[in-house]
């Protein structure tokens, strides 16, 4: 696959794979960048996540707190907000009805 191919990919879904990581439980930046690199296609920069989570603050779909870390810093946490649970569930739901379509778009194609 050629990597322009899988960026347009990845851009579309990365947004609902940082909404699923943090409905698993509450994350630090970092820590979704380093969730996301162990999933092979959904790997991304600081400088993709970050501005993503900012606006996931800024339309109210995460809230954001502050911890202490054990090493350095505090930390900036994000939960999903109730709407960001709303907004996942209906990501997912479009999701799983892009996926169907073109499975069985690409199996009828590949007869």
């Amino acid at each position: 696959m050629r990597s322009d191919h899988l960026t347009q990919l990845r851009k579309g879904a990365l947004e609902l794979a940082v909404l699923a990581l943090l409905d698993r439980a509450p994350s630090y930046g970092f820590e979704i960048v380093d969730g996301l690199a162990g999933l092979p296609g959904l790997e991304a920069t600081t400088g993709t996540i970050y501005p993503l989570l900012t606006r996931l603050k800024n339309s109210r779909l995460v809230d954001t707190t502050w911890r202490e870390s054990p090493k350095g810093p505090p930390r900036k946490y994000y939960t999903l907000s109730v709407a960001g649970r709303d907004e996942l569930a209906g990501q997912t739901a479009a999701w799983r009805q892009v996926v169907t379509a073109m499975d069985a778009l690409l199996t009828e194609e590949t007869r």
